[in-house]
């Protein structure tokens, strides 16, 4: 049981801090994406949007960014904490014998 708890919580911290790195990643991404381009220089860009779908497109997107952050981030940390609870695991019974 120790050793799945291990593998957990690993998976847990990397699931944490994609997240977070996510949080800082997607805003600028998404605002570069959704930035409209000039179609005629010297003229000012004119933009007609709903805000009600730019809240969500942008929320749906962050919130996206976080879950794929997540994934990814327990996905890498899936590795290190099998082989973490492998190398506790054949430690613990030599020092019981």
């Amino acid at each position: 049981m120790g050793a799945v708890k291990t593998v957990l919580v690993f998976m847990l911290v990397g699931a944490l801090a994609g997240a977070v790195a996510a949080s800082f990643i997607v805003p600028p991404i998404l605002s570069w994406y959704s930035e409209p381009g000039a179609i005629a220089p010297g003229k000012q860009v004119e933009t007609i949007c709903d805000p009600a779908y730019m809240i969500r497109y942008t929320s749906s997107r962050l919130l996206r960014g976080q879950l794929i952050g997540a994934t990814l981030g327990a996905l890498l940390l899936l590795y290190p904490g099998v082989a973490t609870a492998r190398r506790r695991g054949a430690v613990a019974p030599q020092a019981a014998a």
